[in-house]
């Protein structure tokens, strides 16, 4: 099966939502994107909408159609394997980051979160006793 114009590698992954958990396949031009961003990005036609909708759950690799004219609760699953593919979408979202060496070899970059102790205490402590008199 061939989902869109991705390599084989990149064929289960979109880089719009990242926890994507279906592949649709589209009804004008017959291949599979994750989204219609992918598909407005790969294609040069405008997606075809239609109540019939063939998906591909990543999970077990099958494929199921679903009529979204009366979708309902139970429709939010893979009949195959219960993978639930309707769930709240993870986009990406710039960040600035700063690579360094792999921490196992290299450990300067990493912050020190541990909280420094006194040495020791006893009751006889000067900074705590003007808390303990009355």
């Amino acid at each position: 099966m061939r989902l869109g114009r991705h390599s084989s590698a990149d064929a289960w992954t979109s880089h719009h939502i990242l926890n994507a958990q279906v592949s649709i396949r589209s009804p004008c031009c017959r291949k599979w994107f994750d989204c219609v961003e992918c598909h407005r990005e790969q294609e040069s036609h405008e997606l075809l909408q239609s109540f019939e909708m063939t998906f591909a759950c990543k999970k077990c690799k099958k494929c199921f159609r679903k009529d979204a004219s009366e979708f309902e609760e139970s429709d939010e699953y893979c009949p195959h394997c219960d993978n639930h593919f309707v769930i709240e979408a993870v986009t990406p979202k710039p960040a600035l980051k700063i690579e360094g060496e792999d921490v196992r070899v290299d450990s300067r970059m990493l912050k020190d979160e541990r909280v420094r102790q006194e040495s020791q205490r006893s009751i006889f402590d000067v900074k705590e006793a003007p808390n303990k008199l009355g």
